[in-house]
């Protein structure tokens, strides 16, 4: 069939499989070198886990950590959250609140838990938006939630992110 390569049991065509592939593919197109918004540091790693309590005894008792916050409910996100304190960025532990929570579906595939997302900062998050979407990073929600800091957020979708559930935080 010309023009058409076989993909599992579809055929199709030559250019839809390209733009598909390049889609996929971490190299984006470039954008201005100039951006709207800027890539900051590192806000923290987040980590599901299944028993809240044992985790934060960990992070206190064995890891020595000097700032553990209490658990703090967030029902618009799901979520039960105690951060870490590391000087340089934080670890946010995460528990499910409620049956509807992303963190039980992610521990009922990881009875383990373990890491979930990484969150990073910008400093202008509705031009990120605007950036990644015209480059086909998909975001898992049309506009920013307030998130456990109070400030802005934005997950991106992890199949165009190299795997990855990124957090994106609007900078203070």
């Amino acid at each position: 069939m010309l023009g058409l390569v076989k993909r599992t049991s579809a055929w199709i065509s030559k250019s839809a499989w390209a733009a598909y592939t390049a889609r996929r593919s971490l190299v984006a197109p470039a954008v201005s070198s100039s951006p709207a918004w800027k890539l900051g540091r590192l806000n923290h790693v987040a980590i599901a886990v299944p028993d809240m309590a044992q985790a934060s005894s960990f992070w206190k008792n064995v890891m020595q950590a000097e700032k553990v916050s209490d658990s703090v409910p967030m029902p618009e996100h799901g979520v039960y959250t105690i951060f870490v304190e590391l000087g340089n960025t934080k670890i946010e532990l995460l528990h499910p609140l409620g049956d509807r929570s992303p963190i039980a579906g992610f521990l009922a595939k990881n009875r383990q838990g373990g890491i979930h997302h990484i969150c990073l900062e910008v400093a202008d998050i509705a031009a990120a938006l605007d950036t990644l979407k015209a480059c086909g990073v998909r975001p898992l929600s049309e506009a920013p939630k307030i998130g456990a800091h109070g400030l802005p957020v934005v997950f991106l979708h992890p199949k165009d992110c190299g795997g990855v559930l990124v957090e994106l935080e609007q900078r203070q």
